[in-house]
């Protein structure tokens, strides 16, 4: 279920719009699963991911002076890699408005598709997961010079290089460190998912319009309405606009 978390920052407008590009195969998985992928933070493509800053390693001895001793600094950042492979996040772009950068950069061909949902019915539709789900912006900081929070192993997972601000990026985040069975602690033996986790969400909840990208032909649009049917989903499905004629 969705937990409001203080590092979390969501919009001011819960009605605010935030959308999901994806290919055919990924929005028919995700009709047949009712789930979300959640994927490991140390799999994106982003070395930086769950990471602190380099600022946070030259500006230390000024935040702290020397109330915290060195080596305790090594050991916060050797838990923080390890804790990466079992934090899990799930992606989505705000805007009001469709994104041509966005219809470009997540799609291989024409036939794509776009959820859009708004920030509020997103952390509605954890409603049937029993784990915390966390959701809020990221915030974009300049990693060479901007000191990034510390205290709270989340605080690297909202946080995203400067690079990066054109995604403009609300982002869902699970964090289940695995327990040992016999102690009370973290064991760092047990394997971490392979690449991620499904996450059951309400699909009705979560759906609020179905976007086909400009360039698919119609046939395509028949396609995803047939398969919405298939799936009793019933939502709207939209041909986009972006590249019609204006005359």
């Amino acid at each position: 279920m969705f937990v409001e978390h203080p590092i979390f920052v969501e919009p001011e407008n819960p009605k605010s719009k935030v959308w999901r590009y994806m290919d055919f195969t990924k929005f028919v998985s995700l009709l047949d699963s009712s789930s979300l992928f959640f994927t490991r933070s140390d799999k994106f493509e982003d070395p930086f991911e769950g990471l602190n800053s380099s600022a946070n390693e030259k500006l230390r001895n000024d935040v702290y002076g020397e109330k915290i001793p060195q080596e305790a600094f090594f050991k916060f950042d050797e838990i923080r890699k390890k804790v990466r492979p079992y934090t899990h996040i799930n992606c989505w772009h705000m805007n009001e408005f469709e994104s041509a950068a966005m219809w470009k950069l997540y799609l291989k061909s024409n036939e794509g598709i776009a959820i859009q949902t708004t920030f509020g019915n997103l952390c509605n539709s954890f409603s049937e997961y029993n784990d915390q789900v966390f959701i809020g912006r990221v915030n974009y900081i300049d990693y060479d010079s901007e000191w990034m929070p510390e205290g709270n192993m989340l605080y690297p997972f909202v946080h995203k290089r400067k690079s990066f601000e054109y995604e403009n990026e609300v982002r869902a985040v699970i964090q289940k460190l695995p327990l040992s069975k016999t102690e009370a602690k973290v064991d760092w033996n047990v394997p971490p998912e392979p690449y991620g986790v499904n996450v059951k969400i309400n699909l009705d909840v979560l759906i609020e319009k179905i976007y086909i990208a400009p360039t698919a032909p119609i046939w395509f649009k028949e396609l995803v309405y047939s398969v919405t049917k298939k799936y009793e989903l019933d939502k709207t499905v939209h041909q986009s606009t972006l590249y019609d004629n204006p005359y």
